[in-house]
This record gives C-alpha cells, sequence and structure tokens, in this order.
C-alpha cells in the first residue's frame, strides 16, 4: 500500500517511521525539508509538496499544529486536493476544529477523495512506541481500509461515529487530561510546601484511585521543576481554545477547562511555551512561593 505522510514534528516523524516500519511504501513531506532526511535514510521517498506527496498514495495521512495548518496543506496551493486521485483517502491526525474538520471533508468529497479524522493521544512517548489512543470519526469502510496503517502507529483505535466525531472526542480528551494535570500538580506542590517526601507521595497513591498516566508519567517533572517535552504547552493553549468554542457551541460549561486555559497561557506569556504540559505545575509552584 503506498502512504503518503505529511508533517514530521515531535509526533509526526516517530508515526510516520513506524509506518515504514511496518513494511508500508512511504512517501513523507514536512515544510522544513530537513526533517525529512533522517526517513529517507531509513527507505522512505520524499516530495516537494503535498499535492506531490499526495500523487501517488492511496492514505495520505497528515498531522500538523493548528487548524489554519490543515486547512492549507490539504486545501491550499500545492496542497494534498491539487494531487490526491479520486478514490484516494486522507487521515488527518492533528487536533483541530471539529466544525473545519466537517468542511475540509466535503471539499475533498467534493473532489472524490475521502476523509477520516484521526487525532491522537498518548504523547511522544505513545508515538515513538506506537501504542498512540487513536479516535475515528468517518464512515466505517473507510476506517477499515485504513485500519492496517493505523495498527502501525496506535495500540487502542476507536471508531467513535461520523465525521467530526474524532475531533470532538479529543476536545473530550483534553478537558478530561488537563483537570488531571491540575490535580496532580496541586497535589504535589502541596506536598513538596508541606516538606513531604513527594517521590513516596507519588508512589502511595499511585496504586489507589488517584492512579493515573499523569500521576505516574509526569509527576516526577513536577517534582524536579523540569518539563523536558512530551507534548508542548502552546500546543496544550491551542487544544483548549478548541475546546472552549466547542463547548460553547454546545452551550456547556467547562470551569475546570477554563482554569487551565487561563494557566496554560499565563505560561505562554512567561515564556514557557515549549515546554511539557506538566509545566502546569510552575503555576502552582508560582504560588506557593516555590518558584
Amino acid at each position: 500500500m503506498q502512504v503518503a505522510f505529511i508533517g514530521l514534528g515531535t509526533m509526526g516523524a516517530h508515526m510516520a517511521r513506524n509506518i515504514l516500519k511496518a513494511g508500508f511504501d512511504l512517501t513523507v513531506h514536512n515544510r522544513t525539508r530537513e526533517r525529512e532526511l533522517p526517513l529517507e535514510e531509513a527507505g522512505a521517498k520524499r516530495a516537494a509538496t503535498p499535492a506531490e506527496a499526495a500523487a501517488a498514495a492511496e492514505i495520505i495521512i497528515v498531522c500538523l499544529s493548528d487548524t489554519p495548518d490543515v486547512e492549507n496543506v490539504l486545501l491550499g496551493k500545492d496542497g494534498v486536493i491539487e494531487g490526491a486521485q479520486p478514490g484516494s483517502l486522507v487521515v488527518d491526525m492533528s487536533t483541530i476544529s471539529p466544525v473545519a474538520t466537517k468542511a475540509i471533508a466535503a471539499k475533498l468529497a467534493a473532489k472524490g477523495v475521502k476523509m477520516l479524522d484521526a487525532p491522537v493521544s498518548g504523547g511522544s512517548e505513545g508515538a515513538e512506541k506506537a501504542t498512540l489512543a487513536i479516535m475515528i470519526g468517518g464512515e466505517e469502510d473507510q476506517v477499515a481500509r485504513a485500519m492496517p496503517v493505523l495498527e502501525a502507529m496506535g495500540k487502542t483505535i476507536t471508531h467513535v461515529g461520523p465525521t467530526g466525531g474524532g475531533q470532538l472526542t479529543k476536545v473530550i480528551n483534553q478537558i478530561v487530561i488537563s483537570a488531571v494535570y491540575m490535580g496532580v500538580a496541586e497535589g504535589v506542590v502541596l506536598g513538596l510546601k508541606a516538606g513531604l517526601d513527594v517521590e513516596k507521595v507519588v508512589e502511595a497513591i499511585a496504586g489507589g484511585a488517584a492512579g493515573s498516566w499523569v500521576l505516574t508519567n509526569r509527576a516526577q517533572n513536577m517534582i524536579d521543576n523540569t518539563y523536558p517535552l512530551g507534548f508542548r504547552m502552546s500546543l496544550h493553549h491551542k487544544d483548549l481554545n478548541i475546546a472552549l468554542e466547542t463547548a460553547k457551541s454546545f452551550g456547556v460549561e467547562i470551569p475546570l477547562a477554563q482554569l487551565a486555559e487561563k494557566a496554560a497561557s499565563d505560561l505562554l506569556e512567561w515564556g514557557f511555551a515549549d515546554e511539557d504540559s506538566s509545566a502546569f505545575a510552575r503555576c502552582y509552584r508560582k504560588a506557593a512561593g516555590l518558584e
């Protein structure tokens, strides 16, 4: 199967490599062309534009930062829509607006190109280890068609409903995970301020009802006050804004997400946009006089 992968950032580079390892014939493209070179050395072909990448591919995957990036790569000049063959399938693994997703899918459909929205969760570790959770919106037969490629990247692959359903599910994921980050940060900072051995505290509560991926994988960052990149705070902030816009459109109040968005906004203002999302702890450390 001919596969194209566009967007070789922190997540995409690992995801593309896993597709290549699974034995697919892969063509890659990235706006910063140098990021294509390691994949070329591993056996992938390079394309000069998204249109060129899409031209020979049955399945075209994009993994980009934000809604305007996806719109430009898929629908803009030299975009996928200019090269994709009728009957091909676009799989958008970015996290973008559910409303924009439906509009993009409609424009691709007018050219005979199918689309799935398939955002992911699991951070850079999940991308590297091919253990991502993938939530998919779109037609059932197209999900089945894409499944061999998706299985090269993810462990939990769920078709949640029609077009846009994947992005709506990712909105819910980001609402939930943000509240967990904030809760773990509050607990860690209280423990530090109280003079406890917080590593022991984490060990004690991780096996009970408070256990979570964030507690297990990110509490140490908060204890050490170092936040190596797993999922960029600037992207987390973008996702929270999508969540707030989506919730507003449905008339739903999400106060915990509002709190997280304010904290993320502060962190961007303070210069921590490129740190991992566990840097939420900086806000609590600052308020407690630990920062």
